[in-house]
């Protein structure tokens, strides 16, 4: 089999452009720190809440994550608070996802699903216009947002996300920052995940 295997001279220019990659590496390394932030941030507000967590939930779990490949654009994330099991979906991401956006998001599945159901209809008003949307993919995995995939959670809403969640046996809640949005330019990203936390936290205490 007789295969060429050519780059264009655009693919030459940034396969050999050191700086970029250098620029890269320099911009990995300050979203690990974001997140960082973020996660002692969250430890610090979870210790002062009684959550409503599936059996075997752990306070102090966390996973950090760093990847190239989430629809071909690099990403980094934290789970915390977090808990996976085949039976129990209970975790709070905080992504960053390069290209496209950040995003704080509440992901559960299981038998208390039913109970966080309640609590967020029980306590709307203190949920809603909260810039939350709720995800409508089949899949908790999904991270792409706009028309057909979210939701607004807002006051006017509520009887559409009330018959979207009917029957769910899992649902994400979600906050999407623009990667041009302000806070990301004056470097507030914490506390807009800390705020967003803060307004999902009604769904998941008891």
């Amino acid at each position: 089999m007789n295969t060429t295997h050519t780059f264009t001279t655009e693919e030459l220019a940034l396969l050999a452009d050191q700086g970029f990659f250098r620029k890269k590496a320099a911009i990995s390394v300050k979203i690990k720190q974001v997140l960082e932030d973020l996660h002692h941030r969250l430890e610090a507000e979870i210790a002062s809440q009684s959550l409503l967590a599936p059996e075997g939930f752990d306070p102090q779990a966390r996973q950090f994550v760093k990847g190239e490949h989430l629809e071909d654009f690099p990403y980094q994330y934290v789970d915390f608070p977090r808990l996976y099991t085949r039976e129990n979906k209970f975790a709070f991401r905080s992504l960053v996802w390069w290209g496209h956006h950040v995003v704080f998001s509440l992901m559960v599945e299981g038998p208390l699903v039913k109970q966080y159901r309640r609590n967020l209809f029980n306590r709307y008003s203190e949920v809603a216009d909260h810039d939350l949307c709720l995800c409508l993919s089949p899949s908790l995995w999904e991270w792409k947002a706009g028309p057909g995939l979210t939701l607004p959670i807002t006051h006017s809403r509520r009887s559409e996300i009330a018959a979207t969640l009917d029957h769910r046996t899992f649902f994400k809640i979600a906050r999407f920052l623009p990667i041009d949005d302000p806070a990301v330019e004056t470097g507030t990203i914490v506390e807009e995940g800390l705020k967003a936390f803060q307004a999902i936290l009604p769904v998941i205490t008891t």
